[in-house]
């Protein structure tokens, strides 16, 4: 799908929030499922069972143990950068989020991105935002530029020179 500069229709911030939650969600599926057989290796998978959303995160390593949490962080980490770079590199130009949303992103000419290009928007904007400390701020200010910018795009589409833009 390409669009001469004159038609896009640049994708703002809200609707690359609703996105990003779909696509987090998506990707919470294979991360629950690495961890479930992660905790089934180790001999606890009543553990997994009974980890709730008020637990500590210290209370969550202690029962898992630092290895396991740093595997867990590394299926993610990889585990997201090839949804996030194959598919938007793909015919779809997008994730499920943003396919489900009419979005698709694009080079600065409208063309498709390459895979490089869908790495490197990966690499400037949702892996950068968890380095401790920093990422928090990072992310914040590549979100609101997402909003304020005239082709709405954020820090890591400006560093991978990229769009993400809406369906006619």
């Amino acid at each position: 799908m390409v669009a001469n500069a004159e038609q896009r229709r640049y994708a703002g911030f809200w609707l690359r929030a609703a996105a990003a939650i779909l696509d987090l969600i998506v990707l919470a599926i294979p991360l629950a499922v690495f961890a479930s057989f992660l905790s089934v290796v180790k001999g606890i998978p009543l553990a997994f069972l009974r980890l709730n959303p008020n637990e500590a995160p210290s209370d969550v390593t202690g029962t898992f143990g630092r290895p396991a949490i740093y595997l867990m962080m590394g299926f993610f980490v990889v585990s997201a950068w090839l949804y996030f770079a194959l598919l938007e590199s793909s015919v779809w130009q997008g994730t499920i989020g943003k396919r489900i949303l009419g979005l698709y992103v694009a080079d600065l000419q409208g063309q498709p991105a390459t895979f490089g290009r869908a790495s490197g928007r990966f690499l400037g904007g949702r892996l950068l935002a968890h380095v401790p400390y920093a990422g928090l701020l990072y992310f914040s200010l590549d979100c609101v530029c997402a909003g304020l910018t005239r082709q709405k795009q954020a820090i890591h589409d400006v560093l991978a020179g990229c769009l993400v833009l809406r369906k006619e």
